[in-house]
Protein backbone atom coordinates (compact mmCIF):
# COMPACT_ATOMS: atom_id res chain seq x y z
CA UNK A 1 0.00 0.00 0.00
CA UNK A 2 1.47 3.62 -1.20
CA UNK A 3 0.30 6.64 0.83
CA UNK A 4 0.69 10.51 0.10
CA UNK A 5 0.21 12.28 3.98
CA UNK A 6 -0.43 15.53 3.85
CA UNK A 7 -1.40 18.15 6.58
CA UNK A 8 -2.58 21.90 6.55
CA UNK A 9 -4.43 22.42 3.53
CA UNK A 10 -6.12 25.21 4.86
CA UNK A 11 -8.96 26.05 2.35
CA UNK A 12 -6.13 26.47 -0.54
CA UNK A 13 -7.84 24.77 -3.69
CA UNK A 14 -4.39 25.54 -5.54
CA UNK A 15 -2.40 23.45 -3.17
CA UNK A 16 -5.44 20.86 -3.04
CA UNK A 17 -5.22 20.30 -6.56
CA UNK A 18 -1.56 19.36 -6.31
CA UNK A 19 -1.79 17.18 -3.56
CA UNK A 20 -4.38 15.22 -5.96
CA UNK A 21 -1.90 15.80 -8.82
CA UNK A 22 0.91 14.30 -6.38
CA UNK A 23 -1.43 11.17 -5.72
CA UNK A 24 -1.40 10.62 -9.47
CA UNK A 25 1.99 11.11 -10.31
CA UNK A 26 3.64 9.26 -7.59
CA UNK A 27 0.47 6.30 -8.54
CA UNK A 28 -0.35 6.26 -4.43
CA UNK A 29 -3.40 4.42 -3.36
CA UNK A 30 -4.77 6.33 -0.50
CA UNK A 31 -4.34 10.22 0.51
CA UNK A 32 -3.75 10.46 4.13
CA UNK A 33 -5.17 13.73 5.62
CA UNK A 34 -4.07 15.45 8.79
CA UNK A 35 -6.69 17.49 9.41
CA UNK A 36 -7.32 21.71 9.04
CA UNK A 37 -8.75 20.82 5.71
CA UNK A 38 -11.15 23.82 4.68
CA UNK A 39 -10.07 26.56 6.52
CA UNK A 40 -7.30 28.93 7.16
CA UNK A 41 -7.83 29.88 11.33
CA UNK A 42 -7.14 33.37 12.47
CA UNK A 43 -3.88 32.49 13.38
CA UNK A 44 -2.93 32.06 9.80
CA UNK A 45 -2.75 33.95 6.32
CA UNK A 46 -5.14 33.18 3.87
CA UNK A 47 -3.21 30.50 1.65
CA UNK A 48 -2.95 30.76 -1.89
CA UNK A 49 -6.02 30.59 -3.87
CA UNK A 50 -8.33 30.05 -0.38
CA UNK A 51 -11.01 28.37 -2.06
CA UNK A 52 -12.82 26.05 0.56
CA UNK A 53 -15.93 25.81 -2.06
CA UNK A 54 -13.88 24.39 -4.89
CA UNK A 55 -11.72 22.44 -2.41
CA UNK A 56 -14.37 20.74 -1.10
CA UNK A 57 -15.65 19.49 -4.37
CA UNK A 58 -12.69 18.08 -5.81
CA UNK A 59 -11.82 16.30 -2.79
CA UNK A 60 -14.95 14.51 -2.81
CA UNK A 61 -14.26 13.11 -5.75
CA UNK A 62 -11.42 11.34 -3.97
CA UNK A 63 -13.78 10.13 -0.86
CA UNK A 64 -12.50 6.97 -1.51
CA UNK A 65 -9.26 7.04 -1.61
CA UNK A 66 -8.77 9.97 1.30
CA UNK A 67 -8.61 8.75 5.10
CA UNK A 68 -8.51 12.29 7.35
CA UNK A 69 -8.57 13.43 10.58
CA UNK A 70 -9.65 16.20 12.31
CA UNK A 71 -7.45 19.49 12.91
CA UNK A 72 -7.88 22.37 15.26
CA UNK A 73 -9.81 24.57 12.64
CA UNK A 74 -12.21 21.37 10.71
CA UNK A 75 -15.66 21.98 12.54
CA UNK A 76 -18.41 19.82 12.60
CA UNK A 77 -20.17 21.84 9.57
CA UNK A 78 -17.03 20.49 7.50
CA UNK A 79 -18.40 16.74 7.83
CA UNK A 80 -21.68 17.83 6.27
CA UNK A 81 -19.63 19.26 2.87
CA UNK A 82 -17.19 16.59 2.67
CA UNK A 83 -18.10 13.26 1.83
CA UNK A 84 -15.50 11.51 3.62
CA UNK A 85 -15.17 11.19 7.68
CA UNK A 86 -12.91 13.93 8.72
CA UNK A 87 -13.99 13.92 12.70
CA UNK A 88 -11.93 11.05 14.01
CA UNK A 89 -9.37 12.32 16.40
CA UNK A 90 -6.51 9.72 15.43
CA UNK A 91 -6.60 6.74 13.20
CA UNK A 92 -3.88 3.76 13.73
CA UNK A 93 -1.97 1.24 11.22
CA UNK A 94 0.74 -1.50 11.84
CA UNK A 95 3.21 -1.83 9.60
CA UNK A 96 6.40 -4.26 10.72
CA UNK A 97 4.53 -4.82 14.05
CA UNK A 98 5.35 -1.06 14.84
CA UNK A 99 1.78 0.90 15.16
CA UNK A 100 1.95 4.72 13.78
CA UNK A 101 -0.53 6.61 15.50
CA UNK A 102 -1.76 9.58 12.40
CA UNK A 103 -3.45 12.68 14.11
CA UNK A 104 -3.38 16.29 13.65
CA UNK A 105 -1.29 17.17 16.55
CA UNK A 106 -3.13 19.66 18.54
CA UNK A 107 -4.43 17.10 21.29
CA UNK A 108 -1.35 14.21 20.93
CA UNK A 109 1.61 15.37 19.90
CA UNK A 110 5.32 14.79 21.70
CA UNK A 111 4.30 16.97 24.75
CA UNK A 112 1.07 15.11 25.51
CA UNK A 113 1.70 11.04 23.88
CA UNK A 114 -0.44 9.05 22.97
CA UNK A 115 -0.25 5.46 24.37
CA UNK A 116 2.78 4.53 22.62
CA UNK A 117 5.03 1.52 22.33
CA UNK A 118 8.98 2.03 22.33
CA UNK A 119 9.07 1.34 18.43
CA UNK A 120 5.83 3.40 17.72
CA UNK A 121 5.80 6.18 15.39
CA UNK A 122 3.81 9.64 15.85
CA UNK A 123 2.77 11.00 12.79
CA UNK A 124 0.73 15.08 13.00
CA UNK A 125 0.60 17.71 11.40
CA UNK A 126 -0.16 21.35 12.74
CA UNK A 127 2.70 22.52 13.27
CA UNK A 128 3.65 23.60 9.59
CA UNK A 129 7.47 22.63 9.83
CA UNK A 130 8.70 19.15 8.39
CA UNK A 131 9.51 16.61 11.39
CA UNK A 132 12.16 13.49 11.57
CA UNK A 133 12.58 13.20 15.16
CA UNK A 134 14.01 10.04 17.43
CA UNK A 135 13.33 9.96 21.10
CA UNK A 136 13.76 7.45 24.13
CA UNK A 137 10.17 6.49 23.84
CA UNK A 138 9.01 7.08 19.84
CA UNK A 139 9.24 8.39 16.62
CA UNK A 140 7.99 11.79 15.69
CA UNK A 141 7.44 12.64 12.02
CA UNK A 142 5.09 16.01 10.40
CA UNK A 143 5.05 16.48 7.05
CA UNK A 144 4.86 19.76 7.26
CA UNK A 145 2.16 21.81 5.79
CA UNK A 146 1.42 21.96 2.16
CA UNK A 147 -0.16 25.60 1.98
CA UNK A 148 1.48 27.18 4.88
CA UNK A 149 4.86 26.48 5.94
CA UNK A 150 6.38 27.97 8.86
CA UNK A 151 10.02 28.27 10.44
CA UNK A 152 11.73 27.84 7.33
CA UNK A 153 9.64 25.01 6.16
CA UNK A 154 8.99 24.23 2.53
CA UNK A 155 5.01 23.56 1.37
CA UNK A 156 5.81 19.48 1.19
CA UNK A 157 4.03 16.24 1.90
CA UNK A 158 5.33 12.68 2.62
CA UNK A 159 4.99 9.73 1.16
CA UNK A 160 4.98 6.30 2.92
CA UNK A 161 5.85 3.01 0.81
CA UNK A 162 7.41 -0.47 1.09
CA UNK A 163 8.13 0.51 5.20
CA UNK A 164 9.96 4.04 4.12
CA UNK A 165 8.61 7.34 4.89
CA UNK A 166 10.19 10.37 2.08
CA UNK A 167 9.38 13.90 2.74
CA UNK A 168 9.40 15.64 -0.62
CA UNK A 169 8.81 19.71 -1.63
CA UNK A 170 6.25 20.64 -4.20
CA UNK A 171 8.25 20.71 -6.57
CA UNK A 172 9.02 16.72 -5.71
CA UNK A 173 13.06 17.42 -4.19
CA UNK A 174 13.40 14.72 -1.58
CA UNK A 175 13.61 16.03 1.61
CA UNK A 176 14.51 13.56 3.71
CA UNK A 177 13.75 9.81 4.32
CA UNK A 178 13.28 7.20 7.30
CA UNK A 179 13.47 3.43 6.95
CA UNK A 180 11.25 1.69 9.75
Amino acid sequence: MKYLIASDIHGSYYYGKLIIDKFHQHKADKIILLGDILYHGPRNDLPKEHDPKNLTILLNQYKDKIIAVQGNCDAEIDQVVLEFPILANYFIIEINKRNIFFTHGHTFNSDNLPPLNKEDILVHGHTHVQRNLHYDNHTYLNPGSIALPKEGSVHGYMILEDNVFKWFDENDNLIDSLTI
